[in-house]
C-alpha cells in the first residue's frame, strides 16, 4: 500500500444550519482498495459523501485528494479531479435516454474514448445495452442503479464514491451491482469508497471499513474483522441484513 492515501479527510466536520452532521471524522482510502462505510439510518454516512464532493463544504477539517487539499473547491472543480459519485436514490436525468445519461458522465475533455466506454458500460451491464434508447425514467430501480453506476464510471474515474447501491433492490440485483464492483477493482484497480446500510454486503466486499454512530467514526478494521466483530454483528448483521 502506498504510504500517501488517494483519499484523506481529517477532522471534518460538517453543518447542516446550526446542526453538527459530521463530528470530526476521520477516514481514509489508499489506491487500489475498497473501502465502505456503514452505519444506521442518518448517522452521517451520505453527508460526508456530500462533504467529500464540496456540497455542502466542511466548516473545518481538512479533505485532500491525490495530495490536493480539496476542502474548499467548488462542486464541479472537485469533479473535475476525477472523483465520480454515484448519489444515493440514484439521481439520473429522467427525460434524457440511457446512452445520454451515460453520454452526461463522460469527461467533456475525453469524448475520444466515449464508444469504448460505452461498450465496457454495455458489456459490465447488458440490460442498459438493450433499453439504450428508453428514457431513464421508464427504467426499473435496478437498472437506474446500473445506469447511475455506469455514468458514474463514464468519467474514468481515479475514485468511485457510492451511496446506498443496494438501495431498495432486489437481493439478486445487488449480488451483480456488488460483483460489477469487485471486478473493476480488481481488473482495473479501481478505487471505491462506499456507502452501504447492507452492512454485511458491503464488509464483504471490502478491504477495510468503517462505522459511523452519530457523526462519528466509532470503529474501523478490515472488512473480515468487522464481520467477526460481536458489537458489528449485533447491531448490523443480526435480524435480516444479510
Amino acid at each position: 500500500m502506498s504510504s500517501e492515501p488517494l483519499l484523506k479527510v481529517s477532522g471534518v466536520e460538517t453543518y447542516y444550519g446550526n446542526i453538527r452532521a459530521l463530528a470530526g471524522v476521520d477516514v481514509e482510502v489508499h489506491k487500489g482498495e475498497i473501502v465502505s462505510l456503514i452505519g444506521a439510518n442518518g448517522a452521517g454516512k451520505s453527508t460526508l459523501m456530500m462533504t467529500i464532493c464540496g456540497s455542502p463544504q466542511a466548516r473545518s477539517g481538512q479533505v485532500v485528494f491525490d495530495g490536493e487539499d480539496i476542502t474548499k473547491i467548488p462542486t464541479h472543480l472537485i469533479a473535475r479531479r476525477r472523483i465520480a459519485q454515484s448519489p444515493e436514490g440514484r439521481r439520473i436525468f429522467p427525460r434524457m435516454t440511457v446512452l445520454e445519461n451515460l453520454q452526461m458522465g463522460a469527461g467533456l475533455d475525453d469524448l475520444k474514448y466515449f464508444k469504448e466506454d460505452v461498450e465496457k458500460i454495455f458489456t459490465m451491464f447488458p440490460r442498459l445495452k438493450e433499453r439504450q434508447s428508453q428514457r431513464g425514467g421508464t427504467l426499473s430501480g435496478g437498472e437506474q442503479q446500473m445506469l447511475s453506476i455506469g455514468r458514474a464510471l463514464m468519467s474514468r474515474p481515479k475514485l468511485l464514491l457510492l451511496d446506498e447501491p443496494s438501495l431498495g433492490l432486489a437481493p439478486l440485483i445487488v449480488k451483480g451491482i456488488f460483483e460489477q464492483i469487485k471486478r473493476l477493482n480488481k481488473e482495473e484497480g479501481l478505487t471505491v469508497f462506499l456507502v452501504e446500510q447492507n452492512a454485511f454486503a458491503a464488509l464483504k466486499l471490502s478491504d477495510r471499513a468503517y462505522v459511523m454512530v452519530n457523526g462519528k467514526v466509532t470503529m474501523s478494521g478490515t472488512g473480515r474483522e468487522l464481520l467477526a466483530d460481536p458489537s458489528v454483528r449485533a447491531a448490523y448483521l443480526e435480524g435480516g441484513h444479510h
